[in-house]
């Protein structure tokens, strides 16, 4: 049996909730497009449908889309028999579907380099066994910072979220955010989740919903206009978020209508907080205005699950993440702690 198929195996029966596995030469993932109400699995043998799979989101979140990256460089040895040639060359397609998604760019840049100095016989197997040590780093980043971050958290708290920071975004146990949220509540914490259901994709209502209930854990879905006026009314005293991107300055790339959420959470006075971990923190991005934001498709604003919701020609914008600036952030939650202010010198304890 293969290292991976073993991993697979005893990660199941921990309860995590795997967005990607890889068993017998072909990478497994859940679509998440289709969850709540659907749990499909899909089955991929090239890396060229591992590709489309990130691109449209099938497969999403900054740790799942970096551990795909990894099983996409291992699909792509088994796919083309070991020639360096073609994995390099996966590995640049692979980049190329979510721009702005650091952790892939780092985990297939890493796995590249990985081949690279490879001198056996078996490469396959030498890259499955690399592939296993980034999700069994990934995961324990996971565990990590949850302990850190659920100390912030204190009995009684009402948390909000925003988007799908989870375990189908992570390595299974609770990505980011909702490593926090999990550890806290499996510590015996009695806490609330308000979860802001994120147009247009929904990955909140859809997604950290779905996981959130799956854990037992009490939370209310809010629409994400709400969310100023419930910190007006105290009914708010924690935020946490994940992350897609962190800048050096400590500036926070993620999924657009995170800045509107730290902007209310600065006029409130309630702390506002975004876990990640060190594979996420880009030290060559200065601040966060100076990253390429991904704009998507305009039907994805103009439809819902496939559904028209403004008439035929009607013009939209997408733009998947925004910037929200460091001074709005209490604190950055990471698997070596959780970083204050300056970022600039915090962050490099992480790094």
């Amino acid at each position: 049996m293969s290292i991976l198929k073993d991993l697979s195996i005893k990660w199941k029966e921990e309860k995590l909730i795997l967005p990607i596995w890889y068993e017998d030469g072909r990478v497994n993932i859940i679509d998440q497009i289709k969850l709540p109400f659907v749990e499909e699995v899909y089955s991929l043998d090239s890396v060229s449908q591992l590709a489309r799979a990130i691109k449209d989101m099938t497969i999403r979140g900054s740790g799942a889309i970096g551990i795909a990256g990894a099983y996409g460089i291992l699909l792509a040895a088994v796919e083309f028999k070991g020639d360096i040639k073609s994995i390099k060359e996966a590995g640049i397609l692979l980049k190329s579907t979510r721009p702005t998604a650091v952790n892939l760019m780092k985990t297939v840049d890493e796995m590249v380099q990985y081949v690279d100095s490879y001198k056996g016989d078996d490469i396959i197997e030498y890259i499955e066994r690399m592939a296993a040590d980034v999700i069994v780093r990934q995961l324990n980043y996971e565990k990590q910072l949850g302990k850190f971050g659920a100390e912030l958290i204190e009995d009684g708290d009402t948390i909000l979220t925003h988007c799908h920071s989870g375990a189908l975004a992570g390595a299974g146990f609770g990505g980011r955010a909702l490593s926090v949220i999990r550890t806290a509540h499996e510590s015996g914490k009695k806490i609330h989740v308000f979860t802001s259901e994120t147009r247009p994709y929904l990955q909140g209502a859809r997604i950290t919903a779905y996981e959130l209930m799956k854990w037992g854990i009490p939370h209310t879905l809010i629409t994400d206009g709400m969310s100023g006026y419930l910190m007006r009314l105290n009914k708010i005293q924690k935020i946490v978020v994940g992350s897609d991107r962190i800048a050096a300055n400590g500036d926070l790339l993620n999924k657009i209508g995170t800045y509107m959420h730290a902007l209310a959470a600065k006029e409130n006075k309630v702390p506002f907080y975004t876990a990640t971990s060190s594979h996420t923190i880009d030290y060559n991005l200065s601040n966060g205005m100076d990253a390429k934001v991904e704009f998507r498709n305009e039907d994805e604003v103009t439809s819902l699950n496939g559904q028209r919701i403004a008439l035929e020609g009607t013009r939209a914008l997408y733009p998947s993440f925004d910037v929200t600036p460091n001074e709005l952030i209490a604190g950055i939650i990471t698997e070596k702690g959780v970083m204050t202010k300056p970022y600039g010198e915090s962050l490099l304890k992480v790094k």
